[in-house]
């Protein structure tokens, strides 16, 4: 028989349920814009435990505030359907800056953004209200800034051919729309794919080679973390990073891979790629052709550049969907981290939560239910990257007008 206690606590569960369920409904599409990526928090926020050093967090924030301090004061961000302008979100985060510099406790800086900072949480991938966490990091390749029978494989700087459109100049429906060409007599056609530049060599002799490396996957590795480090063979060390992309759709070698039963869903890693590839030379080309997308690079005076044109911080940099998530915003995720033995082994996941700042973006990562954690570089920045495909929460935090 059921006591009135009984009937009493059930009623509340059931309540709690379909409160958080009516808060968090799951996407039936695809969010297209802002307002359908970000919803206001009015209950239950997350409890705001940080597990990084405080100070890679302030000198994060501190890049932010360089970017931000480029733009308009009255430049337009929109955090879901709410658009604050650029003066107020620097303020925000210097104000949250301030917070940091004063060493308040945990308690206390719980206490401070619940009564002053405004809290968003993504609303997910369709059917499913969590975001998909992924990792990237900076690779060090072997690279000559000469061609010999050992190195072959060129990485190219941006072409002068290649244009970009604002399609909004046309059509203001078009609005933060763009489309990447190339010129050919009188009509604008897409630019080269990647066969036919890594192929048939079309950009060949152009005088656009920034170095050369050993192997065709290292290039496509690198394209896919989007920077890196070249070590010469004189022992110099340098550094590139993304400049622009060929404008074709990205494509997942490894979701190819994954059709084509090269490799099982368990097995799939960046490692477990590189090494099926490896084992496999004769299938090479097939599977990185499948991605039309080509990334063409710059060389750079410090490490890895996000796309608001500042250094990434380890552990503290975010890539999300440009078109959805506030570039430059203030976020807190909590998702799960690798443990690593001394052999470079994966022992376990752990839960994890840290705050971090949306600096960069990439070509897969697209929708409210995708981010890309930078890692660094190094063996565990590496297994990190390779291996993390985990749920987790993302929410955006700005502080109340």
């Amino acid at each position: 028989m059921l006591t009135g206690r009984t009937i009493y606590l059930r009623s509340l569960i059931l309540i709690i349920s379909i409160t958080l369920f009516a808060c968090y409904p799951a996407l039936k599409r695809e969010a297209r814009h802002p307002e359908e990526a970000l919803a206001p928090v009015r209950f239950f926020s997350p409890t705001f435990q940080d597990d990084m050093d405080r100070e890679s967090l302030i000198s994060a924030i501190r890049k932010n505030l360089v970017y931000l301090n480029r733009l308009d004061p009255e430049k337009p961000f929109y955090y879901g359907s709410h658009a604050f302008t650029c003066k107020h979100v620097r303020e925000s985060q210097e104000s949250f800056l301030s917070l940091l510099k004063k060493n308040v406790s945990p308690g206390e800086l719980n206490e401070e953004i619940r009564a002053k900072f405004l809290i968003y949480r993504a609303t997910g991938r369709v059917g499913n209200n969590r975001v998909l966490f992924t990792g990237y990091f900076e690779p060090i390749y072997e690279a000559s800034l000469e061609p010999d029978d050992f190195f072959r494989y060129p990485i190219y700087k941006r072409p002068d051919d290649l244009i970009v459109t604002n399609l909004s100049l046309f059509k203001r429906e078009f609005k933060g729309k763009k489309i990447i060409g190339r010129i050919e007599g009188k009509k604008l056609l897409p630019y080269f794919s990647r066969r036919q530049i890594a192929e048939d060599g079309v950009l060949k002799g152009q005088g656009l080679e920034i170095a050369w490396l050993k192997d065709p996957v290292d290039v496509a590795f690198l394209q896919i973390q989007g920077s890196g480090k070249l070590r010469l063979r004189n022992g110099e060390t340098i550094s590139v990073g993304y400049s622009t992309s060929n404008g074709l759709a990205y494509r997942s070698i490894g979701r190819y891979m994954l059709d084509k039963d090269f490799l099982t869903k368990k097995e799939m890693s960046m490692q477990s790629i590189r090494r099926y590839l490896s084992e496999h030379p004769s299938n090479v080309k097939e599977i990185l052709n499948y991605n039309p997308s080509y990334i063409f690079f710059r060389r750079l005076k410090t490490g890895p550049l996000g796309n608001i044109s500042v250094p990434l911080t380890p552990g503290r940099s975010l890539a999300l969907d440009s078109k959805l998530f506030p570039k430059g915003a203030l976020a807190f995720i909590s998702c799960k981290k690798p443990t690593i033995n001394e052999r470079g082994e994966i022992t376990g996941w752990n839960e994890f939560s840290r705050f971090v700042v949306n600096q960069d973006t990439g070509g897969a990562i697209k929708g409210a239910g995708r981010a890309d954690i930078f890692w660094g570089n190094g063996p565990y920045a590496e297994m990190a990257a390779g291996h993390l495909k985990h749920d987790g929460e993302l929410y955006i935090l700005i502080k109340k007008p």
